[in-house]
């Protein structure tokens, strides 16, 4: 190449790199002596920590327990393949993570983040978050009036997935079961009779769509599917730098098919919602349903060209959240049931003493004290994950400490190893069912240790503003759920087997998902 043409050539590469990329240089300089003031477990090379990162995966919670007890109180960072994480423990931290304001730490964009939520579940649910309100308020408040409609699917899901005989045991596959049962019980709650024809349907409603498994089974697969496929999703596109993660979105994941499917089952509904109100001039329409597309329609306000997708989008959000979470936290507490049977008769008496009073109603779930501390018991001794409360770091943020952790930096508390601490509660690996139902019993301890409560040693459910704002209904289905299978089966497992181990993937945790419980009707 003539040097009168190669020297503009250098000019303009040049000019590129100190314009663009010598800034990003600086800021990621900048980020990294801060990051590098926190410290680490495992290597903190540019290359050697790729090691600890692959390690990581199969070792989450042996690292973070060495972290937690190497830095009481403190923080530490673990080197992921993309990023390093920081993960501090102790009240004082913690607490400031509780306090934070969502423009310094924020769950959203943390959730985003892990789940790659732009790409899974759509840029909308991150940019306007009016669902939260709607699952906070509404849904929350409607627990009274339509928890017949959450005990008539229990009922409905338990005959057709558990059809026990009093005769003899049957095995259940769990996992899968309970899914199924959680997914269909949600549902009927979140879309009701006869919307759930075509999106969580009802026992007695069939789908003219037929699977190896039977009929009926369309709905209530698609929302599991589509949970599945969006935590698939999420880790396939971690992967892949932002450039690719459209195209990888579109051909390495199954996230678009599934939306298009719930957008084919869901769509109609909301349209004929719209035109009720074109109909009638007003929102506000005789006989209106009261379910999760009312109180979205009623939040989001505007009717724009993209509001059908943008209500399916959060109907397929919540159902993740509900699924997702309630399916855990149910299959280990049917776990530990089959695993200690000696326990089920007092939750029994419990349950039946309250349903003779108060018939099956929120009510009554408000007086189950002892199966409220046994879910809670379950929850706290498996968890969901090996860390809470995650945020993210939207501006460089100190905490009382002193540590700071830079913006964009994913930071979370060591729940797994908080839960294990016996600072807080005497022997907390030990299983003890009735634990917090037991400390409610002292004096000004009555609201304190409800599973639903704020609690600074329990981060199940997150802390601050952020808190789940579903765990009430949470909490309310999962003893619906457990009170029904425990005055209607005895469970156990075949040969007295212990509690099935666990399956981590870093520190996203699943319980076993092979694990066969047996179940028998009982003889009324």
């Amino acid at each position: 190449m003539p040097s009168s043409v190669l020297s503009p050539v250098l000019a303009v590469g040049a000019v590129l790199l100190v314009t663009y990329f010598f800034p990003k240089y600086i800021c990621w300089r900048n980020r990294m002596v801060k990051l590098n003031a926190i410290p680490t477990m495992g290597n903190s090379g540019l290359f050697s920590s790729y090691i600890s990162a692959q390690r990581y995966k199969d070792h989450a919670l042996e690292i973070i327990q060495e972290g937690y007890c190497k830095y009481p109180g403190g923080a530490f960072k673990i080197p992921l393949l993309d990023r390093w994480d920081v993960i501090v423990s102790g009240e004082k931290m913690i607490d400031d993570i509780r306090k934070a304001s969502p423009l310094d730490l924020s769950f959203i964009a943390a959730f985003s983040e892990d789940m790659q939520t732009d790409y899974t579940m759509g840029k909308v649910v991150r940019v306007n978050t009016y669902h939260v309100p709607v699952v906070r308020s509404p849904l929350t408040r409607a627990l009274p009036a339509r928890f017949h409609d959450l005990r008539d699917e229990v009922v409905a899901s338990f005959a057709d997935f558990v059809p026990a005989k009093e005769s003899e045991w049957m095995k259940v596959p769990m996992l899968s079961t309970i899914m199924q049962i959680v997914s269909r019980t949600s549902n009927r709650y979140f879309v009701g009779l006869p919307l759930c024809m075509s999106f969580a349907c009802h026992s007695s409603i069939p789908i003219d769509v037929k699977t190896k498994a039977g009929t009926r089974t369309t709905s209530r697969n698609l929302n599991i599917t589509f949970t599945v496929d969006a935590v698939i999703g999420g880790t396939t596109l971690q992967r892949y730098p932002g450039f690719l993660k459209p195209i990888v979105s579109q051909f390495l994941t199954n996230v678009p098919a599934s939306l298009a499917r719930a957008e084919g089952h869901l769509g109609p509904l909301i349209r004929e919602r719209l035109a009720k109100e074109k109909e009638h001039g007003t929102s506000d329409w005789p006989d209106k349903p009261n379910d999760l597309v009312t109180w979205l329609l009623e939040e989001v306000g505007e009717r724009n060209e993209n509001i059908v997708s943008d209500i399916v989008h959060r109907v397929l959000l919540v159902n993740f959240a509900a699924i997702h979470t309630t399916s855990m936290t149910f299959t280990n507490s049917i776990y530990y049931l089959a695993a200690y049977p000696q326990i089920a008769e007092p939750l029994r008496e419990e349950v039946s003493a309250a349903i003779e009073e108060l018939g099956w109603t929120k009510a009554a779930m408000s007086k189950m004290v002892k199966l409220d501390s046994f879910l809670k018991e379950t929850q706290w001794l498996s968890g969901v994950n090996g860390v809470g409360m995650t945020r993210m770091a939207l501006r460089d943020f100190t905490f009382s400490d002193g540590t700071v952790v830079p913006a964009g930096t994913i930071v979370a508390v060591a729940s797994q190893a908080l839960h294990y601490d016996g600072a807080y509660y005497e022997d907390p690996e030990t299983f003890k069912p009735f634990r917090f139902s037991n400390l409610r019993e002292q004096e000004g301890e009555s609201l304190k240790h409800q599973m639903a409560a704020v609690d600074p040693a329990f981060v199940v459910f997150g802390g601050g503003r952020p808190m789940c704002p579903g765990r009430f209904f949470a909490v309310n289905e999962l003893k619906a759920l457990m009170g029904h299978v425990l005055l209607t089966y005895d469970v156990e497992f075949e040969n007295n087997k212990g509690i099935p181990p666990p399956s981590w993937h870093g520190v996203a945790y699943s319980p076993n998902r092979s694990a066969e419980v047996m179940f028998r009707k009982r003889a009324v």
